[in-house]
């Protein structure tokens, strides 16, 4: 290819004529899109910002999904209004198998593996593909590009953003949280009413499509074995993990517990500046945030941080004394204050946060046994995390365990475990490492005749026997605890649906 104009690419078509194709790279939310056609792969929530936003810029879009959610859903309400706007939409088995012609951009939903038909099309014809997160930075406005602060890892993102904003809203800062929760980031980007500073929460998914972005500041949380059922290998899973510290101009944020992030810290490639700073539930070293006695310290962003340590709050300013609880306000305290918040804002933020259904929950206490919801644990190193915050416990754990295993997971809790009971599609590989590894500790198993995606009926009937045998277990003063471990779908619509249902059983127990 060679350039004929600023803006255009030239490409051969049939019969070898020279014809001309947007250069996408070197558009922004304030250049002409007219003439560029681009193909949103994915009708869900970030998928219809992309489009949206695209065809508001002027480009031709059609946008395709394998599922049209039904007549009545809301996915076809949204098709049905960007079809009236202009755009493409084609939901249904069969929209995504081929790449229509005459492309110049693809931007795909992060759920899509790079071997999706469509992508690898894109590919072998030279069209770049984008996610939605790459698309919103480059339509950040030049006159007004708020910083990003940015969070990924295993576990703990959504908490760590939500935190994050927490902090900065204390500070008087107009933020908002985006990206792998709350808004779509492009939509937030686009928003006419421009934001201070973005909290960024990012999957490995969303990173793999991400090639410019430049965070202020940064933090990988962990990375343990998950989405193997998505990557080839744990080293392609942490790569992508990785790329958050690229180009980043401040701070890269990382978990001194876990080597891993500070060997992504090192392979980074990073603005001139860019320091590392790590997070530690023990004493904090120079450069570095953590825990003195009940206090959360800062001796990285003062100015007598060899000698001395600043506090920003105590462990009683937090909504929960889970250590991975704590380690989540670390790093969220970390990126706020590379960013120049305040001791007390960091202070305010924190103790006025409370994490979301499905997190660390407290159901109910019933004849001295404390019942807990943290379904939202879907994989066994936010199991152990959640696991490690109790003693004694009854583990209810199970689902879909996507390549995961449980081996370094019951080695790391057995000795806290009054019992386990299990359930769902992969609950034997949970069983078989407590075979091999706790074998005294009293397993339950809930059969093949009371799981499975049926009625509504039939998964309170379900839960209802989980709950029975949980109680059989447990003692006055033990925690009967759901972190599965594993991911929800095999039952249940997704893990709200699932602590839900076993809050609504535990409570059950509580009438008389």
């Amino acid at each position: 290819m060679r350039r004929d104009r600023p803006g255009r690419l030239l490409r051969r078509v049939g019969g070898g004529q020279l014809s001309t194709r947007p250069d996408v790279s070197a558009l922004g939310r304030h250049d002409s899109w007219d003439g560029v056609r681009a193909v949103v792969a994915g009708f869900g929530v970030s998928g219809f910002a992309a489009a949206d936003n695209l065809n508001h810029l002027g480009a031709g879009v059609t946008a395709l999904d394998e599922s049209d959610g039904g007549p009545d859903s809301e996915r076809r309400e949204k098709a049905e209004l960007l079809e009236v706007l202009g755009a493409t939409v084609r939901l249904g088995e069969g929209a995504t198998a081929a790449l229509p012609d005459d492309v110049d951009l693809v931007v795909t939903s992060p759920g899509w593996k790079p071997s999706a038909p469509l992508l690898a099309q894109a590919r072998a014809r030279g069209i770049p593909v984008w996610g939605e997160v790459e698309l919103a930075w480059r339509l950040r406005d030049p006159n007004h590009q708020a910083p990003w602060l940015c969070v990924t890892g295993t576990n703990g993102k959504t908490t760590t953003v939500q935190m994050l904003d927490a902090i900065l809203r204390a500070a008087g800062l107009h933020s908002v949280a985006v990206g792998n929760v709350g808004l779509p980031i492009v939509e937030a980007v686009m928003d006419p009413a421009p934001y201070d500073v973005f909290a960024v929460e990012l999957s490995s998914f969303q990173l793999h499509y991400t090639d410019s972005m430049s965070a202020e500041s940064a933090a990988v949380l962990n990375v343990a074995e998950d989405h193997l059922d998505w990557y080839s290998s744990m080293a392609e899973y942490a790569a992508d993990k990785g790329r958050i510290y690229e180009r980043v101009q401040r701070a890269c944020v990382y978990n001194v517990a876990d080597p891993e992030t500070e060997r992504l810290v090192r392979e980074a490639d990073v603005l001139e500046g860019a320091r590392a700073i790590g997070f530690t539930l023990g004493m904090p070293g120079v450069g570095m945030l953590g825990v003195v006695e009940d206090i959360l310290a800062d001796r990285a962003f003062i100015e007598q941080r060899d000698t001395s340590a600043a506090e920003l709050c105590t462990l009683s300013d937090l909504a929960s004394p889970a250590p991975h609880f704590i380690a989540n306000a670390l790093a969220a305290a970390a990126l706020a204050r590379a960013h120049g918040v305040s001791q007390s804002a960091v202070r305010d933020g924190l103790r006025s946060f409370r994490p979301d259904g499905h997190r660390i929950a407290t159901v109910a206490e019933i004849d001295g046994v404390t019942w807990v919801d943290d379904s939202k644990a879907t994989n066994p190193h936010a199991a152990q995390s959640s696991l490690q915050a109790y003693e004694p416990v009854v583990w209810v754990a199970g689902g879909l365990a996507k390549g995961a295993r449980f081996d370094e997971l019951v080695l790391a809790v057995r000795n806290r475990l009054r019992g386990v009971v299990l359930l769902g599609r992969d609950r034997d590989l949970i069983a078989a490492a407590l075979s091999r590894h706790a074998p005294d500790v009293p397993v339950i198993v809930v059969g093949d005749d009371e799981t499975g995606p049926d009625s509504a009926e039939a998964k309170r009937g379900s839960m209802e026997r989980v709950v029975e045998a949980a109680a059989a277990l447990a003692r006055p003063g033990d925690t009967v605890l759901l972190a599965p471990g594993c991911a929800s779908m095999d039952m249940f619509s997704n893990y709200a649906a699932r602590g839900d249902a076993f809050a609504e059983a535990v409570r059950r127990r509580q009438q008389p």
